[in-house]
């Protein structure tokens, strides 16, 4: 029983459990030339229990022209995707929600260059529908872009990666010992009852021998 437990334990470590709920991430910041980025932008619904329509709008301001106003660049009403500005045609794909009620409005671009360095704005306009009125939200996220030439993994995915392997390899320890363990328990378990067994039976024949000698001496 206690080798059965703990293989459960083991096992039950790998499993992990799904939260279906909506959680706010940012989006990642950095993007290397010549390959696709995601620009991610999430507004969790505060109200889950009303329902509500939202469009999203993407502004873009490049990099060093802090006193230009925000170009707007994308727009999303379900199911309509448009791309507004000439230097992101046919390069802005949406990956947001596919529904009315958009709570993710993130979009990929194609084919990253340096010229696409510089702050995007998110705006997501929200509107809840409630029974007595209707109530409109606006949430803006900001994501600062930066380009590179190759892709630099950061300090906390590569300690990740080795906490991730260590922990493998320390299960895979325990896995070798508790099995070697069961075994050796079985194994005496096994030797103990075929001891049990042959002292029953030398037991049985020492009784039988009794009874002969018990005839002949009659």
């Amino acid at each position: 029983m206690v080798c059965y437990v703990s293989l459960l334990v083991i096992f039950s470590l790998f499993l992990s459990r799904c939260d279906a709920g909506c959680s706010e991430v940012d989006s990642l910041t950095e993007a290397v030339a010549g390959q696709g980025f995601l620009l991610g932008c999430i507004s969790c619904k505060r109200r889950e229990e009303v329902s509500a329509r939202a469009t999203v709008d993407w502004h873009f301001k490049p990099l060093g022209e802090e006193e230009e106003e925000f170009r707007h660049i994308f727009h999303y009403d379900h199911p309509s995707a448009k791309v507004l500005h000439e230097n992101f045609s046919n390069r802005l794909e949406w990956h947001g929600t596919l529904d009315t009620d958009i709570q993710i409005g993130a979009v990929y671009i194609h084919n990253v260059s340096y010229n696409d360095m510089g702050m995007y704005r998110c705006t997501i306009h929200r509107t809840l529908f409630l029974p007595q009125y209707n109530e409109h939200v606006i949430v803006e996220k900001e994501v600062d872009l930066s380009v590179v030439p190759v892709a630099n993994r950061e300090l906390t995915s590569v300690i990740a990666e080795i906490m991730m392997f260590v922990l493998i390899v320390v299960l895979q320890l325990w896995l070798i010992i508790v099995m070697i363990y069961c075994y050796k328990k079985i194994s005496e378990e096994h030797e103990a009852r075929e001891a049990r067994k042959a002292l029953k039976t030398q037991a049985g024949l020492l009784e039988s021998k009794d009874n002969c000698d018990g005839v002949q001496l009659e």
